[in-house]
């Protein structure tokens, strides 16, 4: 998820673990430690554009890295807190801060190596968006009281609060996966691959992508806890095999190398749209729950096959996307 939400889970988590008189030092140090696994996104390549992409929630992310990165942690905050906490206590609460990085993170759609060096497989649970605003306010109020108060209670409450809410996600999932496989069944279609993800800060406003054939259809399905659910039809697109659609290009080239890397990390839903036959989408991701317009992609230069692929980003701010998303969160559209 994002930085900070990370950052509150581990304060929340080195809280429940402190004596009260430790609360306020408990705070920070869980407070950094639950950031520090996403540095990551410091391993770049001006060389190779998809090396950031490919280890980004990587290795730091594994649940048998937590007690080294927890003890990075305790070592840089060592310095600083020597005097006033022994090097113990200070791995404690890195160790707690740090512990669940990866585990939240796997419960977004964009994919962890959780299980890394024994599996190398990106997990993704899909039950809540990489950013939550619901979820972060309940951690938010949890550690701001924990800390003001001293209160040790209120932190492993909001604990509790929040491990409700990512039920609540995953109650979600399972009827919006079980509405998704009813709609393909009335196309006729037989599902050979099928994604459900929350859209951007929402439980509610869902979207659904399966592969049936050579294509994947994208529909948007909005569910409420008393409402109906609604359902808003969306785009198809032909999915890329790059045996097939490229087969001319020479396996142990560089771009072949980077298109199975690309390919990986999209769970393997990845289609080129046919005006645009050099760009390589992620379906998975859109700035409307309904399109294929990519959120992000890669660049091939196909008249230079020992060249990398460029990543691009798409990202649309624009006031005409944000009504339309809110129209369907809203049910209005």
């Amino acid at each position: 998820m994002d930085l900070i939400t990370q950052g509150l889970l581990g304060a929340t988590m080195a809280q429940s673990g402190a004596k009260q008189h430790e609360t306020r030092m408990a705070t920070g140090i869980g407070f950094f430690s639950g950031m520090l696994a996403d540095a990551d996104i410091l391993i770049q390549s001006s060389n190779d554009p998809l090396l950031n992409v490919e280890f980004h929630r990587h290795f730091t992310h594994s649940i048998f890295f937590v007690p080294f990165g927890a003890l990075i942690a305790a070592c840089i905050l060592w310095f600083f807190l020597r005097k006033r906490l022994s090097f113990t206590r200070i791995y404690l609460f890195a160790l707690l801060g740090y512990c669940l990085s990866g585990v939240l993170d796997a419960f977004t759609s964009y994919g962890t190596h959780l299980l890394w060096p024994v599996s190398d497989s990106r997990l993704a649970f899909n039950i809540i968006s990489v950013i939550d605003p619901i979820f972060t306010l309940i951690l938010l109020i949890a550690v701001v009281y924990a800390f003001k108060k001293h209160a040790i209670s209120a932190a492993r409450a909001g604990l509790l609060l929040a491990a409700v809410y990512l039920s609540f996600g995953w109650f979600q999932h399972q009827r919006v996966a079980t509405i998704a496989e009813a709609l393909a069944n009335e196309r006729g279609h037989a599902i050979e691959q099928l994604m459900v993800k929350p859209t951007l800060g929402n439980l509610v406003l869902w979207r659904s992508i399966y592969q049936a054939g050579d294509k994947f259809f994208v529909d948007a399905i909005r569910i409420g806890l008393l409402s109906e659910p609604q359902i808003y039809p969306g785009d198809s697109i032909k999915k890329f095999v790059l045996e097939r659609d490229m087969s001319g290009l020479p396996a142990a080239s560089v771009l072949s190398t980077d298109i199975s890397r690309f390919t990986a990390f999209s769970a393997g839903m990845v289609a080129t749209q046919p005006e645009q036959p050099n760009i390589l989408i992620d379906v998975r991701y859109s700035n409307l729950p309904t399109t294929v317009s990519p959120l992000w992609a890669i660049e091939m230069d196909l008249l230079n096959p020992d060249q990398h692929a460029k990543y691009k980003l798409y990202r649309d701010s624009s006031k005409e996307t944000r009504e339309k998303f809110i129209a369907l969160l809203l049910g209005k559209h």
